[in-house]
């Protein structure tokens, strides 16, 4: 486990990680620091994509049974028009529209949370066991990012659902908006993740 002694926030883990200094680092780097053991990684990432594989293969493919081959908001990256969003949500029909509402909307608002926190502290399990300084300790907080924007978008799905058949051009204008920024947060996440796998799998196979 990790411990910091003598509050000089320098964190150490007892099971032959390397010591990360932590000294004026932030009090959510320092957190995110000390949760990132290697048995809570590993499960918090499995059931992230647990979560995801469930949206993948049940509650998005139920909700798009409705949608005459339509991608719903969350899975357009590059974002949508105001015109998209009308022509979905009328396609969708009543019945698309509750599943997307009260089955598919339900799951995704549990997996931006598990995104944020599983990645996050993957990435800082990697950054520790690499040795790194703590300027780099901030690509850490792209998956939180990713999925606090996630949460503006999924409330602004939400609403638009919920206000069907009203007038939804603003709010789906500011949708698209957080959907790309979201998107953007998220590639970056996994580039980080990548990159700074490699290398810990490098170093690891260096020392071995």
């Amino acid at each position: 486990m990790l411990r910091c002694q003598n509050n000089t926030h320098n964190c150490i883990n007892s099971g032959n990680l390397s010591t990360f200094n932590l000294t004026g680092g932030t009090s959510i780097m320092i957190k995110i620091a000390e949760f990132a053991t290697g048995k809570r990684v590993l499960l918090l990432v499995i059931l992230t994509n647990f979560v995801y594989a469930l949206m993948i293969a049940i509650t998005i493919p139920l909700v798009m049974k409705s949608s005459n081959g339509l991608e719903l908001l969350d899975m357009m990256p590059a974002g949508y028009s105001p015109v998209y969003v009308k022509t979905l949500l009328e396609i969708l029909g009543e019945e698309g529209r509750h599943s997307y509402l009260f089955i598919q909307i339900p799951v995704d608002m549990l997996y931006p949370l598990l995104f944020g926190v599983s990645y996050s502290l993957l990435l800082a399990y990697f950054l520790i066991k690499l040795g790194w300084p703590k300027s780099y300790f901030v690509i850490c907080l792209l998956p939180l990012a990713a999925g606090l924007f996630d949460y503006f978008e999924n409330i602004a799905v939400v609403n638009m659902l919920m206000r069907y058949p009203s007038e939804v051009t603003s709010v789906a204008e500011v949708a698209s908006v957080l959907t790309i920024i979201k998107s953007i947060f998220s590639t970056f996440s996994f580039m980080a993740i990548v990159i700074v796998g490699a290398l810990f799998l490098l170093k690891k196979w260096r020392t071995s």
